[in-house]
């Protein structure tokens, strides 16, 4: 079994893509790397065998999570997550896709990696 690995900034849709991936039978996770110094806290806790990065502009992280979303803390949520946005199998960025497309997107990944993924 795959197990898929969703990272990203907050407001990119990383806990709606993995409710809709598991719900397609997917072994998905979502990782909480936008919260950890540690570069590679990815890979040390979930060991994911592909990792899905979703990216989304401060613009509409702000708009979708309703509120305002300092500069500052923009940027260093962005440097903590560049470690895994390099080692990402798949980016998808979110600005302008409802969570179906993303989902769409991810799916079609899989497929045409030949991945299965599906939950025990």
């Amino acid at each position: 079994m795959v197990q898929i690995g969703v990272v990203g900034p907050c407001g990119a849709g990383k806990s709606t893509l993995v409710r809709a991936l598991r719900e397609r039978g997917v072994a998905a996770r979502e990782i909480a790397q936008e919260h950890s110094g540690v570069p590679a806290m990815w890979q040390r806790i979930t060991r994911p065998d592909r990792l899905v990065y979703l990216d989304v502009s401060r613009e509409t992280a702000e708009r979708r999570l309703a509120r305002e979303l300092p500069l500052a803390w923009w940027a260093e949520m962005t440097a903590r997550l560049a470690h895994a946005r390099a080692h990402a199998d798949l980016v998808v960025e979110t600005d302008g896709l409802t969570p179906e497309e993303v989902a769409g997107r991810v799916l079609e990944f899989l497929a045409a990696a030949g991945e299965t993924a599906a939950l025990p």
